[in-house]
């Protein structure tokens, strides 16, 4: 019998969809902080606790602790940094999984993500543009700056 990579990766996808389905039916509800981890707003759990309890995640329009439990349907505002996410949770897992994943977690709403890419063009506009230069300028360019200077005080 021959092994075939490719009949394997298939096997490990489809388990890992049906333990993310197993997991949802057996919890009706999960922590929040925990959801929130593994859909990967979060790089850790307490770095998500620490935003719940922030006031920088609502759960269903209202400030919560981090360890409300979260249903499916329920729709989520997460505030991070600039940038803000309207999602409605999909699926529950308790497993922090790939990106792929993950974004099967949750919806995020279209006026949500055109509001975010809107945001990241006015920053990225107003960011300040740094002159790039060859490391410390020579003697000469020295001098001619504190000519310049000087001239600018006069």
């Amino acid at each position: 019998m021959r092994f075939d990579p490719g009949a394997l990766s298939e096997l490990q996808e489809m388990l890992g969809s049906l333990e993310m389905a197993a997991t949802e039916t057996q919890d009706s509800a999960i922590r929040l902080d925990k959801w929130l981890w593994a859909a990967r707003f979060f790089k850790t759990r307490a770095l998500a606790a620490e935003a719940v309890t922030g006031g920088k995640v609502k759960l269903n329009g209202e400030r919560v602790k981090a360890a409300k439990a979260v249903r499916v349907n329920d729709a989520l505002r997460i505030s991070i940094g600039p940038y803000e996410y309207v999602v409605r949770v999909l699926a529950l897992s308790a497993r922090r999984g790939p990106a792929p994943q993950a974004a099967l977690l949750y919806e995020e709403s279209e006026s949500s993500q055109a509001a975010r890419k809107v945001l990241a063009t006015r920053l990225a506009a107003e960011r300040p543009h740094a002159i790039h230069t060859n490391g410390r300028p020579s003697k000469k360019e020295r001098r001619q700056i504190i000519q310049f200077k000087k001239s600018r005080i006069e």
